[in-house]
Formats: C-alpha cells, structure tokens, sequence
C-alpha cells in the first residue's frame, strides 16, 4: 500500500505548534505533501525537515511568510524537481516534484483569486502557464499524483453555498471549466471522486474563518489528489481529517495498492 497525505497548513510553524507533526508520526504516510508553508529555509526547525521516518524537501517563496511547498517522503527520490522554470511563479514557491522509479508525486499550491482583482488575474495566468505542463506530465507515460490545493471547488457538490459563490473566485465558471479541462481532455482522475462520486459535506477541506464556517462546516473542496489513470485505479480509500485544526485546511488522506 502507499499512502499519501496532502495538507495546507497555513503556516508549517503555525500547524506545528497545534500537533501536525505529532500526528504526522503516527500515519505511517508514503509521502506528506504540504502547502503554504509561510517559510523559509532558515526558518525550518531540525524536526519541520525531517520528522519521524519522513525526510523533507522544500520549495520556498523568495517573499518571506509566503506559499511554500514542500514533500516528507519515506523513500529517497531519484530525482527533485523545484519549480516550473517560470520566474514569476517560482518567486511563490508554488511547485515540487519528487520522482521515484515512474512515479512521481507532487506538491502543488495554485494561488488564490479571492483577495483582489489584481491576485485573480495572476491566478489565470497561472493556469493558463500550467496547462500546457500538466498536459505534457498526463502524456508522459510515468504515473503521477498532484496533490496540493487547487483553491477551486469543482462542482456544486464541492461547496456548501454554491449559488451564492459563483461569482466569488474559487467557484468561477471559468475556473471550473480549467478544472474540467483536466479530466475531460487531459485524463487526469480526481481521486477523492472516483471514489466517493456522491459525498457532499464531507468532502470538504476548506473552512473559512469567519463567522461560524467550521462549526456549521460551512466548506469548500479545495484539496485534492489527481493523478494519471494507472495510479488512480488502485486508489482503494481517502479521508479528510476533521478531529483536530492544525489549519483552515483539513488533511486529505489516500490509500493506493501500490508499491515503489
């Protein structure tokens, strides 16, 4: 079995002083990919980079408190990949690939539109610069798991309050359609929904912290795991982690017949 773990931690010094690491240890996690690390390589304690049987590798924004992304791996990779070779994009610390035999597992934090008009139009950018790298990752003939959060809920079932967010980024039409594009063209596999087609509330990754989001779990589905259709298809269970808050983001756990 192999199985991997993404969380966006809001902060890796932030989550580790609410237990992640701690939880981390008791997994028994292939790999951990985490996003928004909101640190920098100095700023990484002996225990964030290596915890447990886990070693860690790290892309980190130039900008500090910023995205960042990074992979604990059981297993040594063949080969690290930081970044897409795109300057504006690697400044934020958005991407990590780990490649292991013919799998390769990464890390992705795609950014988000919501805080201005400004950040929407760099989040289009950067899908649209994606696409053609996850066409081309699809047709390579290596299997491959992208975990990361998208910062889009896919559909209606993704999202508490749908009607009311389809004018707010995260639930656009047009991102929506990107995301589309991803499985209906390129052949990627949402995992969680290969899995669990109808889950509606818990299926949620995202809570908001304003007024009373989590407790009423008032939630989007903003974390998941897609990958190339040899992998997916031993995809055998996930969960969502809900009985502790390291972050406004809740783990997402999938299981896979598979071995490296």
């Amino acid at each position: 079995m192999l199985r991997i773990i993404s969380a966006n931690l809001n902060g890796i010094r932030s989550a580790t002083s609410k237990g992640f690491l701690g939880w981390l240890q008791k997994q028994d996690a292939d790999f951990v990919c985490v996003q928004e690390l909101k640190a920098q390589s100095a700023d990484l304690s002996d225990d964030m980079r290596a915890t447990g049987a886990l070693s860690g590798w790290f892309h980190a924004a130039e900008k500090k408190g910023y995205s960042g992304v990074g992979i604990y791996s059981r297993h040594t990779p063949d080969r690290v990949v930081e970044g897409l070779g795109i300057a504006d994009i690697d400044a934020e610390g958005r991407y990590l690939q780990l490649d292991f035999g013919a799998l390769s597992v990464i890390s992705l934090y795609l950014p988000s539109g919501s805080s201005s008009e400004e950040r929407l139009q760099i989040k289009f950018s950067f899908m649209d610069r994606f696409l053609p790298h996850l066409d081309e990752l699809s047709a390579s003939g290596r299997e491959v798991v992208i975990c990361g959060d998208w910062n889009i809920a896919h559909k209606e079932i993704d999202l508490k309050n749908w009607k009311s967010n389809q004018k707010n980024s995260g639930f656009l039409p047009e991102e929506r359609a990107w995301f589309s594009r991803l499985f209906d063209e390129q052949g990627w596999i949402d995992v969680y929904r290969r899995l669990y087609p109808d889950a509606g509330d818990s299926c949620y990754t995202w809570w908001s912290n304003r007024g009373q989001a989590w407790a009423k779990n008032v939630g989007w589905r903003l974390d998941y795991q897609i990958a190339t259709a040899g992998i997916a298809q031993t995809a055998q269970a996930a969960t969502v982690y809900k009985e502790e808050r390291f972050s406004d983001h809740a783990p997402l756990t999938v299981d896979y017949a598979w071995t490296i």
